[in-house]
């Protein structure tokens, strides 16, 4: 279904948006800048947002939204336990690699720039990440039975997590093509030893 007119340019100014912060960070983007890039003036995107913060949190609620249906969406077709959690691990490798194409991953930028930043948008982030964190370890305690703890499935969903992140330095910082495979070794190897208990 197509988007109306107004709903089609607000989308086309929080992608902008997104694609600004991810690559210099929300604090160096510009109103100037997202009007320009989307063919607007600065008081067209004033038609669709009151103000800079309603357009920042719109935005990372967007792109956090777009995070969690790109890996957890197909993840849910699957049975619980490990071809799941599996699965998960895989689409998240893809979304890094995805957005390291296209300049960076919001959720990370935003995770760097916000970590010592009060206000609403690093409230909003912490909020997301909780809720990313649940929805992980409820998967992750699947993955043996008698189901894992919650503080069994806490360690697997940090080290999912320090994996993807190492496989994407290694790969755009240092462009060890080997990253990925490196990478799913290591998954594989901690879910085995988290499925012998």
């Amino acid at each position: 279904m197509a988007l109306r007119k107004g709903d089609a340019t607000k989308a086309r100014i929080l992608d902008e948006t997104a694609r600004q912060a991810a690559v210099k960070g929300f604090g160096a983007v510009s109103l100037n800048d997202v009007a320009e890039a989307v063919g607007l003036s600065k008081s067209g995107l004033f038609k669709h947002f009151e103000s800079k913060e309603v357009m920042e949190l719109a935005t990372l609620d967007r792109g956090f939204d777009r995070f969690v249906d790109f890996i957890l969406g197909p993840a849910e077709a699957l049975p619980p336990g490990r071809p799941r959690v599996e699965m998960v691990f895989d689409r998240w490798l893809d979304w890094s690699e995805v957005e390291n194409a296209a300049g960076g991953c919001l959720i990370v930028a935003a995770s760097v720039e916000l970590d010592d930043q009060p206000g609403p948008l690093r409230d909003l982030l912490i909020r997301r990440v909780k809720q990313w964190r649940k929805a992980l370890t409820r998967e992750a305690k699947a993955l043996r039975d008698p189901e894992l703890s919650d503080e069994e499935a806490a360690v697997v969903v940090f080290q999912m997590k320090s994996y993807v992140l190492g496989q994407a330095d290694a790969k755009r910082l240092m462009g060890d093509s080997t990253a990925r495979k490196v990478a799913c070794a290591a998954f594989a190897a901690l879910l085995d030893r988290t499925a012998a208990g």
